[in-house]
C-alpha cells in the first residue's frame, strides 16, 4: 500500500494538550500514517515547560498510535524515551516515497533548510525544531515545517501538517487551513 495521506506532527514535548491535537487531527483526517518528527516526551532546557506536560500520560497515547507511526529522533530525545515508546524513536532521518518524490524527513537539529541533504529537484526536506510552520519551495526542494502541537514559537498557533493528493497543508487546533504549498 502507498500511503496518500500522511499526518504529520512535531514538538509535542510531553504537552497533554499537543497529544490530544494529534488524536483529533487523527479523526478528522483520517490519515494512513503519522510522521512524528521528534521531541515527543521531553521539553529541553530551552523550552518553557508547556502547561499541560505530562508525559506519562503522553506515553500510552502514543504507544496506542505505535502502528500507525514513522518517527525520528529529536534533540530532546534520549535512550529512556526509546524504552518507554513502543515504536522506533531514536533514527536521525528517514526517506519515505510519496507520490513522484521522496520525503526526507528529520527533526532538523542535524539538517535543516540553510544545511540540507542531498535531494533530487521536487524532492521534499521535512523538519520540525523549530515551532515555526512553513512551506514553500527554494532551489526545486519543498522546505516543509508542520510547526509545534504544544509550543509553537513565533507568535504562532499551535499547528499540524497533513500531505495529501492537494499538497502539504499546515493546520491550526480547529483543523482551518493556517497555510498550504501545492506540490
Amino acid at each position: 500500500m502507498t500511503a496518500k495521506k500522511l499526518l504529520v506532527v512535531s514538538d509535542i514535548h510531553g504537552a497533554m494538550a499537543g497529544a490530544e491535537l494529534v488524536l483529533d487531527a487523527l479523526r478528522t483526517h483520517n490519515p494512513d500514517l503519522i510522521l512524528c518528527l521528534g521531541d515527543i516526551l521531553y521539553h529541553g532546557p530551552r523550552n518553557d515547560l508547556p502547561a499541560t506536560y505530562a508525559p506519562k500520560q503522553v506515553i500510552p497515547i502514543m504507544n496506542g498510535l505505535k502502528d500507525r507511526i514513522i518517527a525520528v529522533r529529536g534533540n530532546c530525545e534520549a535512550e529512556v524515551d526509546q524504552m518507554v515508546l513502543e515504536f522506533p524513536v531514536m533514527g536521525d532521518y528517514n526517506i519515505l516515497p510519496f507520490l513522484d518524490r521522496k520525503i526526507f524527513m528529520i527533526h532538523g537539529h542535524v539538517y535543516g533548510p540553510a544545511k540540507l541533504p542531498v535531494l533530487n529537484e521536487g524532492d521534499i526536506f521535512l523538519s520540525g525544531h523549530t515551532h515555526i510552520p512553513t512551506a514553500h519551495q527554494k532551489d526545486g526542494i519543498y522546505l516543509l515545517n508542520p510547526g509545534s502541537v504544544s509550543l509553537p514559537k513565533e507568535n504562532h498557533p499551535p499547528t499540524y501538517g497533513l500531505f495529501d493528493e492537494t499538497g502539504f497543508t499546515v493546520y491550526k487546533t480547529d483543523h482551518t487551513p493556517y497555510m498550504h504549498i501545492d506540490l
